[in-house]
């Protein structure tokens, strides 16, 4: 193993600069607002497809939960919740949360409970 180069005084010499800082970690992606009018939101399609299959989900005071589940990097799936809002949208709850800005990612899947 080689010395490392040493001062007057016998100490080490500190270690040679590595160059630049890392640059800046770059900004969070700005979404662009989508046309309603144009395109349905995926939710309000999961919505309609849960009222049609599960009665429950037809009450008036019917809550529903939304989770994201996606493997880790050892390959196990977790879960995490990510909203809930009343079967018939009243604006309150997680009602104006859009799945990308909650991080959705195309390959999770969507966990709806209905409490």
């Amino acid at each position: 193993m080689r010395d490392a180069p040493k001062r007057q005084g016998g100490r080490p010499l500190s270690p040679p600069a590595r160059g630049p800082p890392p640059p800046p970690p770059p900004p969070r992606p700005r979404f662009e607002p989508v046309d309603r009018e144009k395109t349905c939101p995926l939710l309000l399609r999961v919505f309609t497809k849960v009222k049609e299959v599960a009665p429950a989900a037809r009450r008036r005071n019917a809550k529903l939960s939304f989770a994201f589940v996606y493997p880790d990097k050892h390959g196990r799936f977790l879960v995490r919740e990510v909203g809930k809002a009343f079967s018939y949208g009243n604006g309150r709850l997680d009602d104006g949360k859009a799945l990308a800005e909650l991080g959705f990612e195309i390959g999770d899947y969507l966990d709806v409970a209905i409490l």
